[in-house]
């Protein structure tokens, strides 16, 4: 198992868990846009990212400290 595959891994089980509880922290939300900005990102990651944010816009997830 390569390093870029348990990134993949980790991201994508990070996003699951935002999603799940409904919160971000600040440091997390920092993270999610950094991985935006990554040329290598896959579709399905950047469309979960994307989820995210949409959701910080429209009030779906709160930010805690």
């Amino acid at each position: 198992m390569t390093t870029s595959v348990i990134d993949r891994t980790n991201t994508i089980d990070l996003i699951g868990q935002i999603l799940s509880s409904r919160e971000i922290s600040r440091i997390e939300q920092q993270m999610m846009s950094a991985l935006l900005g990554k040329e290598d990102l896959d579709e399905q990651e950047r469309a979960l990212i994307e989820r995210i944010f949409y959701g910080l816009r429209h009030g779906l997830l709160r930010t805690v400290d």
